[in-house]
């Protein structure tokens, strides 16, 4: 299912939007700060009970994590720093976001742990694979652009149906989808580069 596998199209879709973002004089680093700082407040909502702020800062920070790449290209300013910036944000934006859910009595700490283990894993072995040679790889069961749809959607049915299912919130739930898909996740990355490295002939 991974949506992170429309990255290719994502620069006619947020064109507009890219004009607009460069006539109100944004750079794509502090496009991605925003982001961050989106997830950050996300993650502070979570942890103070309050789930609808949680989710419209959570698609502050999906959209900005989405905009800043395209402006990149568009300025042709993308290179190793924004890059760079963008992974390290995003991981702690991953941090924030999650651990605001169990932190604020949505899911217990062990299931938090169990989904922060598994996010933060996956998303490693995506940007290691650049590392090793084999090229960046953003394959497998669950991405960081699914993540965030999930939690939008999960965080308003909490809101819908406050009770949750089986004693637990949704958002509850959900932790536990990511830590079991993440760990799916962060296998099938490391097999695919395993591959690679085997037809390379690299040891």
């Amino acid at each position: 299912m991974t949506l992170d596998r429309l990255r290719p199209y994502t620069g006619q879709l947020f064109r507009p939007l890219v004009a607009i973002s460069q006539k109100l004089g944004l750079t794509p680093n502090l496009c991605t700060v925003f982001a961050f700082l989106g997830a950050a407040g996300a993650g502070v909502a979570f942890y103070a009970g309050e789930i609808a702020a949680g989710i419209v800062l959570v698609a502050a920070n999906a959209f900005f994590d989405a905009i800043d790449g395209s402006l990149a290209r568009e300025m042709n300013l993308a290179g190793p720093k924004g890059d760079f910036l963008d992974h390290a944000l995003d991981r702690y934006a991953d941090i924030f976001i999650i651990c605001g859910i169990f932190a604020g009595h949505l899911a217990s700490w062990q299931i938090g742990v169990f989904a922060l283990t598994g996010v933060l894993m996956s998303s490693y072995l995506g940007t290691q694979a650049q590392a090793v040679g084999v090229g960046r790889f953003y394959g497998g069961i669950l991405g960081r652009a699914d993540r965030l749809a999930l939690i939008i959607f999960a965080g308003m049915l909490d809101l819908a149906i406050p009770q949750g299912i089986w004693g637990m919130h949704y958002l509850g739930w959900l932790l536990v989808i990511f830590g079991i898909f993440g760990h799916i996740t962060a296998v099938q990355r490391f097999a695919h580069v395993w591959r690679e490295i085997e037809k390379e002939g690299k040891s």
